[in-house]
């Protein structure tokens, strides 16, 4: 005798080997022997053999009509013997009601199971929705398979390409662009985004990485609302001083200018002052959440996304001839010793003598200049001779604290696009690259400066009790990060004992909130924490810290990405094959005249800091990958093992591959902190 038996949802049959009240002994066809529960014994028979009838019943279960069977089946539960005789014939044998089982079985729309071969049929409605959702997926696979052609033909459907950046990134595996994208590559074995890129998906690797950039962070535009500069109500006093400025020619947000009075007195004030949109902007108001949902300008070659609308920004910055709203820090020193005697935060109106451009003086303010070993051509000469004075020797008491010198002996990099003004670029440009020395005479004299407000604003929040967000880093051993928090820590990269961001208030937005806390201290002395906006232990700002923190680390992984983009896009057009670079580890190179860390092959097992010649093979602008390999070896440098964990943490990022979402498992093509609280460089 054989039996026919469910096991986990499937439907076996074999010879019976012996049988017990509540089991049964079954010799499958493989020789296999299996026990059986009796209740999931669902039909006994003779002939015809096991195999013989499993076949011949999956295929007459096929020719069986549902709509028919349906019809057939009474209103009440039956077993699937019942409906085999209605349908058949009243003599149906094992091979139609076997049949009839595995029909039933597969057919859950129209037969809901209720027991082991029992069944009770759908309601009509519920069999017409159900036919309508089944007819629904076979023409949503239809449309799958007809957009998976045209991809794999070299042609992009309109609704793949408007959900490009969803379908690479944040995808629905749901969606049929998705599944259409994954079945496109599975035919063709092509990665998706070659896959794309031939289909004609990407206009240009310029607008992939910038849409790619909008979708994740502006995704409904970055376009500002209709909003406009409150007034500053309160009556200031005008500082009795001439400030001045000093920024690139292409800086609309002026944040700071500083003031030199009393030389040759042998007493000297150096007034600190900071552009106070916080006088005005209230936490919480209209143009403190457009703040608050960008927390800082993004800055790229020949572009930039600001953090306040531009007629906001225009009201507050430190614009030359104008007297403007300032947070002053005055810093009193002997001339002689510049030892600081005393400190002082006002709230006034700083009269701004003149915007200083960088880029136009520094062939003319030169360290010889500024030490009196030459002319000194310049405006407020006397003022900067001074501030050159007591930025050396702040930086010199920082390095003593941090207990080696500040080296900077890689170059600055400034981007330029021709003829790009104001508009928005298209990646087709002309770029111009053009190198700047680090520490500079007027970049350390801001940077000093705003390393020094920063640090006394700090501990001043320290000691009236009042929380504010600081920057700390606790050594600097290789892999100790900076690290964001509301209470004064040191900053070992820094050499101080606390460190705060304080400087920037138009551009950054955690400079606006210690911007407030700071205002607060000015109108309130020690009762400063009852009236400033956070309190200690407020957790807005931990939020605050919290999205600062990862809105600032995209901005600033694009702008890089985006200066990568600019660099390859300058050896494309200036047809550069071959480059002269020093040796990083474990294949890295960094060009010598160019900001580009790039793998090279053959540099592998070389010392970090061979000097090497490297030809570029290609360049892909889309991933921003650079395929060269070593040419000819410039000096001596042996071979040796790939660098250290500290030498690793003292490189600079280079752009690995592209990251998509999409999974290509689904388918078989497997394939240090801005001190001076400036832009970078290369901003617009």
């Amino acid at each position: 005798m054989f039996a026919l038996f469910e096991d986990a949802g499937k439907f076996l049959a074999g010879r019976v080997m012996s049988e017990a009240d509540s089991s049964m002994q079954i010799e499958l066809d493989s020789g296999k022997r299996v026990k059986a529960k009796t209740a999931n014994v669902l039909l006994k028979f003779e002939q015809p053999p096991p195999a013989q009838l499993l076949a011949q019943a999956q295929a007459l279960a096929a020719e069986i009509d549902l709509d028919l069977a349906w019809e057939f089946a009474p209103a009440e539960e039956f077993g699937f013997a019942d409906i085999a005789r209605d349908y058949f014939d009243a003599s149906a044998g094992p091979v139609q009601q076997a049949a009839t089982l595995l029909r039933l079985f597969e057919a859950p729309h129209y037969f809901r199971r209720v027991g082991k071969g029992r069944f009770k049929k759908a309601p009509e409605e519920i069999v017409k929705a159900a036919l309508l959702g089944i007819e629904r997926k076979k023409q949503q696979q239809a449309q799958v398979e007809a957009w998976a052609a045209e991809l794999a033909g070299g042609s992009c459907p309109a609704p793949i390409r408007e959900q490009l950046f969803r379908i690479l990134f944040k995808p629905d595996k749901n969606a049929l662009e998705y599944k259409a994208v994954v079945e496109a590559a599975r035919q063709s074995h092509a990665a998706p985004l070659e896959l794309l890129t031939r289909a004609g998906a990407i206009d240009s690797p310029y607008q992939f990485h910038w849409r790619r950039f909008l979708f994740e962070h502006f995704p409904k535009g970055y376009g500002f609302p209709e909003l406009s500069a409150p007034a500053i109500k309160e009556e200031l006093p005008t500082a009795a001083v001439r400030a001045f400025s000093i920024d690139d020619s292409a800086t609309t947000e002026i944040d700071d200018a500083l003031s030199v009075t009393g030389l040759g007195s042998g007493t000297v004030v150096f007034g600190i002052h900071i552009a106070a949109p916080g006088l005005a902007i209230a936490p919480g108001s209209p143009l403190d959440q457009v703040a608050r949902s960008r927390y800082s300008t993004v800055y790229m070659p020949g572009y930039k996304l600001t953090m306040l609308p531009d007629e906001v920004v225009q009201a507050y910055t430190l614009q030359e001839g104008r007297d403007c709203p300032a947070v002053s820090l005055y810093v009193t020193l002997d001339e002689a010793t510049l030892a600081v005697t005393a400190t002082e935060t006002r709230l006034e109106r700083v009269p701004i003598a003149a915007n200083l451009r960088h880029d136009r003086l520094d062939g003319i303010v030169t360290e010889a200049a500024l030490n009196g070993e030459g002319p000194a051509d310049f405006p407020f000469a006397e003022e900067l001779r001074f501030a050159w004075r007591l930025a050396r020797h702040l930086k010199a008491e920082r390095e003593v604290v941090r207990g080696k010198p500040e080296n900077f002996t890689r170059p600055d990099y400034n981007f330029r696009l021709e003829g790009n003004g104001d508009r928005e670029p298209d990646g087709s440009e002309t770029v111009l690259i053009g190198v700047r020395k680090r520490g500079e005479p007027l970049d350390l004299i801001v940077a000093e400066a705003m390393i020094l407000a920063n640090s006394t604003w700090g501990g001043w929040l320290g000691e009236l009790g009042v929380p504010g967000i600081y920057r700390g880093q606790a050594s600097l051993l290789p892999g100790v990060k900076v690290r964001m928090g509301t209470k004064p820590m040191p900053h070992a990269g820094m050499g101080v004992k606390q460190y705060t961001w304080a400087t920037s208030p138009l551009r950054r937005y955690v400079d606006l909130v210690n911007q407030w806390q700071i205002i607060a201290c000015a109108r309130h002395g020690r009762t400063a924490a009852l009236a400033a906006p956070f309190k200690p232990k407020d957790a807005e700002l931990f939020s605050v810290i919290s999205g600062f923190d990862a809105a600032y680390s995209a901005y600033n992984d694009y702008q890089s990405g985006i200066e990568r983009y600019w660099t390859l896009r300058w050896l494309e057009q200036n047809e550069v094959h071959e480059l002269d670079a020093a040796v990083l580890k474990e294949g890295l190179v960094r060009a010598d005249t160019l900001p580009l860390v790039f793998r090279a092959n053959g540099a592998e097992r070389l010392a970090r800091g061979a000097r090497v010649r490297v030809r570029i093979a290609s360049i892909d602008k889309l991933t921003l990958d650079v395929f060269a390999s070593v040419t000819a070896h410039l000096d001596d440098a042996a071979l040796a093992p790939t660098g250290t964990e500290e030498e690793a943490d003292e490189l600079e990022p280079a752009a690995g591959p592209l990251s998509l979402a999409i999974d290509l498992n689904e388918s078989e093509a497997q394939q240090g902190d801005n001190t001076a609280g400036a832009p970078p460089t290369s901003a617009a």
